[in-house]
């Protein structure tokens, strides 16, 4: 195949794990490490503006292979690639010095100063400057210069296993983010058979609760439709007053909003919490028009109680204590176990710990949130116990995404690994439930958002810290959640980590 292949040949190159390519032989720029297997060629691709050491046996002659390999990938960068090396090919036939004048500006280096100036000014990230732009409308003079420019640029001391990437760019098939999932309307009209079954006889009390986000909406759900009273309040109004509207129609439960937490403390008995990290929990209650600055007086949580459900470290919880107990109130903590199925259902597992006489007072509402709740003792306990449960959790769904996206690389139907798997004792409701999203893709049913789980992960290490406990398990499954994260999968469901896994 060598003496087939020389410099300048257009051809179709194979990377491992990716489609056969539309590519080009060049010449190694100076700042490129030399390979030192023998048989391999520096190809360029078209499409990406990736380089990377190809072997001469995964080369093939572009217009002998067209029609063989032009439709062997219906991503939008191949399908740049195709009309690129078409574009061209084009250029070649109406002028036969564009090919010594591509080829030069492919061997023309730059100084380290260039460099380091193209790499420093391309640092800040730039989401409205995509790589999707109008390269397939461009004209042929533009064309041809931005791949002159481009594949300059590429010659860039950032290599890595024998491939440089241009602006760390992913290389050739990556696919997409999609856009961020819409969080779905509150629907009270829609409550489980396990609420109507369970019988409840609401307090007499009055609720407040802060927070209407995915696990929030479901819980306020249910406490509505059992009957209780319930003051909202939520960054988003919007939310707050559909959901009464709706609740004054179905005449289930009494729901009044407020525009400030320190309202919804000065009209309730008992408040809930339930908000997205530990930061946004500690501003909530000592904030401005926060939970301790009540609309009447600077202490009014004389005889009220406060219950923390925001997923928070144990001493986020102790501090929250501390500020609660001193402006005379009663704290509980209550950690919830389950997504936002469970929580429109009401099968939450609530973990609390604290004040016990608080706990008893909620009895009705934790009834109408979950099957099953626990008093563990002395604050701090329950925050303990429901991060090692999400510890379990995380390890156990990088797992079963690597099983999965190994599977694919082998050529083995996820479907038909999935029909296995939910036959052996490896199956359980929430691994049975992610592996299908995996499989289907659906990372935009937001069951439990990738952002909050990685926070989870970040409380266990951090704890674990204070106790000098090793956790190598944790801390790697921590590392491939923050990647899918930095691919932009922050809303999405956990399950799309199989997207870090597989690409």
């Amino acid at each position: 195949m060598s003496s087939e292949i020389k410099l300048g040949d257009l051809v179709w190159a194979k990377m491992k794990g990716f489609s056969t390519w539309p590519s080009r032989i060049v010449k190694p720029g100076p700042n490129v490490r030399k390979n030192s297997k023998k048989g391999q060629r520096w190809v360029y691709f078209f499409g990406t503006h990736d380089y990377g050491w190809i072997e001469e046996t995964n080369i093939k002659p572009y217009a002998e292979y067209k029609n063989k390999f032009s439709n062997g990938c219906n991503s939008a960068k191949f399908k740049q690639g195709i009309h690129e090396i078409e574009d061209f090919i084009s250029k070649q036939i109406e002028n036969p010095e564009f090919e010594r004048i591509e080829e030069d500006s492919i061997m023309e280096d730059e100084s380290d100063d260039d460099k380091f100036n193209m790499l420093a000014s391309s640092s800040a990230p730039s989401p409205k400057k995509a790589r999707k732009s109008s390269d397939s409308k461009r004209s042929s003079d533009s064309f041809r210069s931005s791949v002159t420019k481009k594949v300059k640029h590429s010659q860039s001391p950032r290599e890595e296993n024998g491939v440089s990437s241009y602006l760390g760019n992913e290389l050739l098939n990556l696919p997409s983010v999609m856009s961020a999932p819409e969080t779905p309307p509150v629907d009270l009209s829609n409550f489980s058979d396990l609420l109507k079954n369970k019988n409840i006889t609401p307090s007499t009390l009055t609720f407040g609760f802060l927070g209407v986000g995915v696990i929030g909406s479901g819980i306020v759900k249910n406490l509505i439709n059992s009957g209780h009273r319930v003051n909202l309040w939520s960054r988003s109004s919007r939310k707050c007053d559909e959901i009464k509207s709706q609740a004054d129609a179905n005449k289930v439960g009494q729901v009044v909003t407020y525009q400030a937490p320190c309202d919804v403390v000065q009209n309730s008995d008992i408040i809930f919490s339930c908000l997205t990290d530990p930061r946004i929990a500690k501003e909530i209650v000592h904030g401005n028009c926060g939970v301790v600055h009540s609309a009447a007086d600077g202490d009014g949580l004389e005889n009220k109680g406060y219950v923390e459900m925001t997923g928070v470290d144990p001493e986020t919880s102790k501090d929250i204590c501390e500020i609660i107990k001193s402006k005379g109130g009663r704290y509980l903590e209550a950690q919830v176990q389950g997504s936002k199925n469970e929580a429109d259902e009401g099968s939450l597992v609530i973990l609390t710990a604290g004040d016990q006489s608080l706990f008893l007072d909620c009895q009705s509402c934790f009834k109408a949130m979950g099957k099953a709740s626990f008093f563990l003792g002395d604050v701090g306990y329950a925050t303990k116990v429901n991060l090692i449960l999400h510890l379990m959790k995380g390890i156990a769904l990088v797992g079963l995404a690597e099983g999965l996206a190994l599977a694919d690389r082998c050529g083995i139907s996820s479907k038909d690994l999935l029909k296995i798997f939910n036959l052996t004792n490896l199956a359980c409701p929430f691994l049975s439930s992610k592996a299908d999203q995996i499989v289907t893709k659906d990372f935009n049913r937001v069951e439990q958002a990738i952002q909050h789980m990685q926070k989870d992960m970040k409380l266990v290490l951090d704890l674990s810290n204070n106790l000098k406990q090793p956790l190598l398990m944790t801390s790697t499954a921590n590392e491939v959640f923050k990647h899918a994260r930095r691919l932009g999968y922050d809303d999405h469901d956990v399950s799309c980590i199989y997207m870090r896994t597989r690409h």
